[in-house]
C-alpha cells in the first residue's frame, strides 16, 4: 500500500483504473509463477496466494464506499504493484540473470514478496469486512474553539475517521506516519480522536505496541497512555490486551517507551481486575527492576502500580517472594522523588494489614527505622502512620522507644493532617499498656495535643483520641495532666452525644468517669450539660454511663443544699 498519506487530487489516477490494472496483471502474474522452476515450493505457495487475489478484489470493488476515500485507490494501487513484482521475479528467476542474483538474495525476494501478497489480501478482507471503510468517511467535527482556518486542513490532509482506518492497512511505515498523524491531532485538538475511537481502532494501536521499530512502539505507547489518563477507554484497553505488550515494552522498552508503558500501567492497575491480570502477566518482576534502576518518572509510576498491586490481599505473598519489601524499604530512605517515597509507604501499609510473616518481615529487614526516619519529615505522610500503626505490635516497646517513637508521634499530632494524627492516636493507644509507657507518653507532651484531636471533625479522629485518652488515664500523671487541660472536660462532655453515628461517646464516658472523683471536674462537667446526655446514654445502657449520673446527680444535690 502506498506509504503517501496526502489527499487524493484530480491528476491521481482513480481506484476503477487501479482495479481494472491489477486484474489485467493477474492472469499473467499466474502464468509466470506457474513456469518457474526455481525453488518450486516457495512459488506453490505464491501461486496459491495470487489465485486468491480476484475474490478480494471483486469484494473491495462490491463495497458501497468503494470510491468514496483514498483507502480503496491506495490498496489497489499496492496490489498492483505487488503483481508487477510477482511477474518481474518469476522472469528473474527462469533467465540466466538468476544465477548472478545470487540464491540467498533470491530467497529473500521470493520470501518478500509472499509477505506482501499476504499483507495485500489482508487489507482487502479487512477494508471490506471491519466496516474500515465506512469509519474513513467520516468527517472531522471540529471542537468548539478550535481555529476555523484549521478545519480544511483537517479535513483534507488529517480526517480523523480515515487515520483510524489507515491504522489496520499497509506496512509498518505507513502505520508509523498515521501514528505521526494521529500524535498531531491529539496535541490539537484531543477530543477530536477519543470522540471516534472504535474497539478495532484501539486493538489496531495496540498491536503497533510489538512493532518491529522502537519508535513507533513508543508513540503508540503515547497514545496509549492519553487513552488510559482518559479513563473512559482502560477496561476496553485490558480486554483488548493490552497488558502483556505494555508489560514487555517496560520490561525491554527504550526509555520513552518504557516511561509511557510503565505510567499507563499504573493507571490500570488501580482497577482490581486489571491488577491480577498484571501479575497474571509477569508484570511484577519489571515494576520491581524499574524501582531499583530506573529515572525518576518511571520508578515513581513503577513504585505507584506496585502499590496498587499490593492492594490485592491475594498477591501480597507473590510480591514478597519478588523481593519487594527490601525495594519499598530502600525507595523510603533513598528514592528520587517525594511521590515514589510516599508509594513506597503506602505499600508497606499494605503489605502490613494482615499478614504477621510480612509484618516481621518488613521489621527485621529495618522497616520500621525507615518509616520513623520519613515521618520526621516536614509533612508526615498519613500512609507511613498507617504502616506503623501495623508494625508496632510486633515489634517490643524498649525497641520502639530506642527508635526515638514518641517523639515522632509527637511531631505528627502536631504537624500532620487529620488522617495522619488520627493514626498516630492509634498507635499511642496500641503501645501504651505497659504502664512505663504510658507515663512517657504523657512526659512527652501528648495528652494535650490529643485533647485537641477530640475536637476534631472526623468521627474516627475524635474516636482515635479517646480511645488514646482512656487508656493513658490509668496513669495517675497523665489523669492530672488532662485535669489541668481546660479543654478536656468540655471536649469530653461534647462526645456525649448519644446520636447512634458518634461512637466516641463510650470511651468518653469511661474518661469522664475516671475524672469524676474531682468536685472540680464534676463541676465542669454539670455545667457543660452531662447530666441531659447521660440521662439518653444510660436508656440504651452505654457501659458506665449510669455510675456517672448517679455520682454527678449527687454532686448536684449536695451543692444544691
Amino acid at each position: 500500500m502506498a506509504d503517501n498519506l496526502e489527499p487524493v487530487t484530480e491528476s491521481v489516477l482513480s481506484a476503477d483504473h487501479w482495479l481494472t490494472h491489477a486484474r489485467q496483471l493477474i492472469p499473467t502474474a499466474i502464468e509466470r509463477a506457474h513456469a518457474t522452476t526455481v525453488f518450486p515450493v516457495r512459488w506453490k505457495s505464491i501461486i496459491s496466494k495470487l489465485e486468491s487475489v480476484p475474490t478480494s478484489l471483486s469484494d473491495l470493488a462490491s463495497h458501497p464506499c468503494f470510491l468514496k476515500n483514498t483507502l480503496c485507490r491506495e490498496t489497489l494501487q499496492s496490489v498492483a504493484s505487488t503483481l508487477s513484482e510477482a511477474i518481474g521475479l518469476a522472469e528473474l528467476c527462469e533467465s540466466g540473470d538468476a544465477v548472478r542474483h545470487g540464491k540467498l538474495q533470491m530467497q529473500s525476494d521470493i520470501d518478500s514478496l509472499a509477505a506482501k501478497l499476504d499483507l495485500n489480501l489482508r487489507d482487502c478482507a479487512l477494508l471490506v469486512k471491519t466496516g474500515v471503510l465506512s469509519d474513513a468517511t467520516v468527517p472531522v467535527v471540529p471542537a468548539p474553539g478550535l481555529a476555523v482556518a484549521s478545519v480544511p486542513v483537517l479535513n483534507q490532509q488529517l480526517n480523523v475517521g480515515e487515520l483510524l482506518a489507515r491504522l489496520h492497512i499497509g506496512n509498518a511505515e505507513a502505520k508509523h506516519r498515521v501514528v505521526d498523524s494521529l500524535l498531531e491531532v491529539i496535541r490539537e485538538d484531543e477530543k477530536s480522536v477519543l470522540s471516534v475511537l472504535s474497539r478495532s481502532s484501539i486493538l489496531a494501536m495496540i498491536q503497533l505496541l510489538s512493532a518491529g521499530k522502537p519508535k513507533v512502539r513508543e508513540k503508540a505507547a503515547t497514545i496509549i497512555c492519553l487513552l488510559a489518563e482518559s479513563a473512559s477507554f482502560e477496561t476496553l484497553l485490558v480486554s483488548e490486551g493490552v497488558l502483556p505488550p505494555l508489560i514487555r515494552l517496560a520490561e525491554s522498552g527504550s526509555l520513552v517507551g518504557r516511561e509511557k508503558a510503565v505510567i499507563t500501567l499504573q493507571r490500570l492497575s488501580m482497577s482490581s481486575d486489571a491488577a491480577c491480570a498484571i501479575v497474571r502477566h509477569g508484570g511484577i518482576r519489571p515494576l520491581i527492576d524499574i524501582c531499583q534502576t530506573g529515572d525518576s518518572v518511571t520508578q515513581s509510576a513503577a513504585a505507584g502500580a506496585l502499590k496498587n498491586l499490593s492492594v490485592l490481599s491475594e498477591v501480597r505473598q507473590t510480591l514478597a517472594d519478588e523481593g519487594i519489601v527490601k525495594v519499598m524499604i530502600n525507595l523510603l530512605d533513598c528514592g528520587t522523588v517525594l511521590g515514589s517515597k510516599e508509594y513506597a509507604a503506602e505499600c508497606l501499609k499494605n503489605l502490613t494489614a494482615t499478614d504477621d510473616h510480612l509484618r516481621q518481615s518488613i521489621v527485621t529487614e529495618g522497616g520500621l527505622k525507615s518509616l520513623l526516619t520519613y515521618l520526621n519529615n516536614p509533612i508526615p505522610q498519613e500512609a507511613a502512620v498507617g504502616a506503623l500503626r501495623n508494625l508496632v505490635r510486633s515489634v517490643p516497646v524498649d525497641s520502639l522507644l530506642s527508635f526515638g517513637l514518641l517523639p515522632c508521634l509527637v511531631h505528627v499530632l502536631k504537624e500532620g493532617v487529620l488522617g495522619t494524627k488520627q493514626a498516630a492516636a492509634s498507635v499511642i493507644y496500641k503501645v501504651s499498656g505497659p504502664a512505663e509507657v504510658k507515663k512517657l507518653v504523657g512526659e512527652f507532651g501528648c495528652i494535650p495535643l490529643l485533647v485537641t484531636l477530640l475536637e476534631a471533625k472526623s468521627t474516627g479522629a475524635r474516636v482515635a483520641a479517646a480511645q488514646a485518652i482512656t487508656i493513658l488515664m490509668n496513669c495517675p500523671q497523665n489523669a492530672r495532666e488532662l485535669k489541668k487541660d481546660e479543654k478536656s472536660i468540655p471536649n469530653l462532655v461534647q462526645l456525649l452525644d448519644p446520636s447512634p453515628s458518634n461512637t466516641a461517646k463510650k470511651y468518653a464516658t469511661a474518661c469522664l468517669l475516671m475524672l469524676s472523683s474531682s468536685k472540680k471536674c464534676k463541676k465542669l462537667m454539670i455545667s457543660h450539660g452531662a447530666i441531659g446526655y447521660l440521662k439518653k446514654l444510660s436508656e440504651v445502657e452505654v457501659s458506665g454511663a449510669k455510675k456517672l449520673l448517679e455520682r454527678l446527680e449527687r454532686g448536684k444535690l449536695r451543692s444544691l443544699y
